[in-house]
Formats: structure tokens, sequence, C-alpha cells
């Protein structure tokens, strides 16, 4: 994988954007905050979804600039205007984080241990020579991975992570599947339409277990991965398992506006059957199946009848998990299904005409652009005119709008 495949990071974009600011650093300000210093159970993700949304209305009036850089530190660089607003938003989140030591027992002055301020008109070389040091320190990170990576492509392939996944393995973690209760291992990623500036607009859900969390409870020291075939048949064991939560769900928001990962052959079994006899009519359209390329050409014949099986119900069918390099080898439209999800990668932005033109043969209206981390990705989603994404910072938007956080609230 060549270093131009990766999207640039957070803090070369920092030192990109300090650069173009060279002749404009009068009344900017910066604030760095140094949440790595906070202990660990303060630096969960919803931690840092709370701070990156206390300057979200900055940004969206063009008043701040925000960087998440690697180590989970935050760089705000801003209008002197808004300096009591990010005030503010410093105050709140020392707050939030009062009883950590880092905000317990830091000096005050300007370098603090929470935060520190600059003031670009007088110290903007102190700051650029800041953002060099973090983007040197964050490129070495990267190239260091990337080494590591290609060396383990020189070994020979070992299973690696921890013991082998075997049929005996498979049978016992099936049994204490069919007893644990799964409902706290259940994930929601909202996919969302999101078109010029307005907020994201939740479309569907995604309902997933996660894996991870799923071999931490039951499995820790197995690593699943290392026998493909004993995977897929965890999946479809997991399958039966998610429409058996589905059925017993008492929750109103399940009946529909939601997709589920799913294999063919589970379209096929008894458990989808009372799946579908569970759901009302006219909440079918709205439950999207979302298939893997994998699974679909691994028996093709298979796939066509479920898929009609599935159109007939009503349901609709996204081909989950595709590169750029594959779409020419999906055709959707001869697959008869009705979205697809391209995976986003910084390559994307690479000769972006030729990939336009690629985008909009296939429909833009029908790709789903998922695994958006960054902007990065819903900028280009927008050049090319897609309107729909799913991702981490799709979700930190979603969380940090509170009109969003309003109107998610149930009905009392």
């Amino acid at each position: 994988m060549s270093s131009s495949s990766v999207a640039p990071s957070q803090e070369s974009q920092l030192l990109d954007y300090l650069r173009r600011l060279e002749r404009h650093r009068q009344n900017r300000k910066a604030v760095y905050l140094h949440l790595s210093g906070l202990m660990a159970q303060n630096r969960r993700e919803h931690h840092l979804r709370v701070v990156a949304s206390a300057f979200e209305p900055l940004v969206k009036m063009m008043l701040a600039q925000v960087f998440t850089l690697a180590n989970a530190d935050l760089m705000v660089i801003y209008k002197a205007q808004a300096a009591d607003e990010v005030d503010a938003a410093v105050v709140k989140l020392r707050f939030l984080f009062s009883e950590d030591p880092l905000v317990r027992d830091e000096p005050g002055g300007r370098q603090a241990a929470f935060c520190t301020r600059y003031d670009l008109e007088r110290e903007y070389d102190l700051l650029l020579t800041q953002a060099q040091k973090l983007a040197k320190e964050e490129a070495d990170r990267r190239a260091a991975i990337h080494e590591q990576a290609m060396a383990r492509q020189l070994r020979p392939q070992q299973p690696s992570g921890g013991d082998p996944f075997t049929p005996d393995l498979l049978t016992r973690v099936e049994q204490a599947l069919g007893q644990a209760d799964l409902a706290n291992l259940v994930r929601r990623q909202a996919v969302c339409a999101m078109v010029g500036k307005t907020p994201p607009q939740p479309v569907f859900h995604e309902l997933f277990i996660s894996i991870a969390d799923l071999r931490q409870t039951l499995f820790p020291s197995v690593n699943v991965n290392s026998s493909p075939w004993l995977f897929q048949q965890l999946t479809e064991t997991l399958d039966r398992r998610v429409l058996s939560l589905l059925n017993k769900h008492d929750d109103r928001t399940l009946e529909g506006d939601i997709s589920i990962n799913l294999n063919v052959a589970t379209i096929l079994e008894p458990e989808f059957l009372t799946f579908d006899d569970n759901v009302k009519a006219g909440m079918r359209g709205t439950i999207v199946l979302e298939l893997q390329k994998v699974d679909i050409f691994a028996d093709l014949g298979a796939y066509l009848f479920a898929r009609d099986f599935a159109h007939d119900r009503g349901y609709r069918i996204c081909i989950d998990g595709l590169t750029y390099s594959q779409l020419p080898f999906v055709d959707r439209e001869r697959l008869g299904a009705d979205l697809i999800k391209l995976v986003w990668d910084g390559s994307l932005a690479e000769e972006r005409d030729r990939k336009t033109e690629a985008l909009k043969r296939i429909g833009v209206t029908r790709i789903i652009l998922c695994r958006c981390d960054t902007p990065v990705a819903i900028e280009f989603g927008h050049s090319v005119g897609i309107t729909l994404f799913q991702g981490r910072y799709v979700e930190s938007v979603l969380q940090g709008d509170p009109h969003k956080r309003l109107r998610s609230r149930p009905r009392p």
C-alpha cells in the first residue's frame, strides 16, 4: 500500500492550514487541548465526541477549525471574535474532566496541563514549529506501521492474535451464544443523508453485533480470523441470534428504518421467516438486508433465489464492503441490488474526474460511502454527487447536533 493511498493525517492538514494562514494570522488564536494526558477512562470515544461537539457551532459558523490528532489531542484555531465562545467551551470541558488529575492538579498560566493557548499574531512561529513536530511524529508512526505490515506480508502467514479457531471451539462458542444475552453487544450506526452544509439526516440505522466485543466477552484468547470458513459459520449463528433478538424486542424503533447484516443462507432459513412474519407489511420497505460480496459470489444461484424472495416481500438489498477497484466486477443492476456500500479510502480522491464518471454510471444515488472517519470523505462524496454517508465522523456530527438529540428522544 503506497502512502498516496492513505488519507492525509489531521496533523498534516493542520500544518497545511497553518502555512496558508501565514499572511492572515491577525486576529487568529489557537487552543491546544492535551486530551492524551487524561486518564484512559476519560478518553473513551463518547468523551472525545463531547469535546469535538463543544466547538461544532463555531466550525459551522466558519469561526473555527478543529483538528483531532492521532493521540486524541485537539487543536482549535479560531478567529478572535469567537474568543468568548471558545473560553466558555474550555470551561465546560474543564468541568467535565474536573476529577481527572490533569485538570485537578494543573497550574494556571498560558501553558497549563489541560490546554495551551496561542496568539497567532505573536506566536505563529511557535505554533508552526509545534505543528511540524506533530506532523513528523505522525508520519513516522504511519511509516512504522506500513513497514510492519510489509514485513508481515513477507513472512509465512500464521494465525495471530490468539489461539486458533477450531471446529471443537466453534461448537462450544455456538453453545455459549445460545445462552448468552447479546442485547448489550448490539450496536447501531446511522446511514445519513448529507447535502451541502445541512446537518446529517438519518435515513436508517445499521444494527450489528460487535465481533470485537463478542470475542472479548466469550473467547478473548481466540483468533477468530484464523479460519475464514469457521468464521463464516459463526456469522451465520450470529445472524440467527440477531433475528431472534429483533423478534423479541419491544422497541418500536426496530420495526423499520433499519439495516441488518445477513448471510445469503440465513434469508432462506426458518429464523428469517419468523422474523418476516413479525414485521408489519408496511415496514418491510424500510428494512435493508446487507450482504457481503464474497457470500454472494460463493453461490450466485442461492443469492438470486434469496434476492427474489426478499424483493417479493418488500425488503431492499445492499451489497456491503465494496472497494473502488472491485466496482467493475460487481454490476449492481444485473445483481438486482438496490444499494451498494463503497468503502472510503484516501486514494478515491486521486483522478477524481475519471472516478466521478465511473460512479455516475453506477448511480451515485444508490451508493452509500461508508467508513467515513474524517470530513475529507464527506467532501469527496459531495464532489462526485454522493449524498448517503456512514462512519465515525458522521456519528460525531450527528451526536454533536443538539437538535438531532432532541428529536431522537422517545415521546413520553
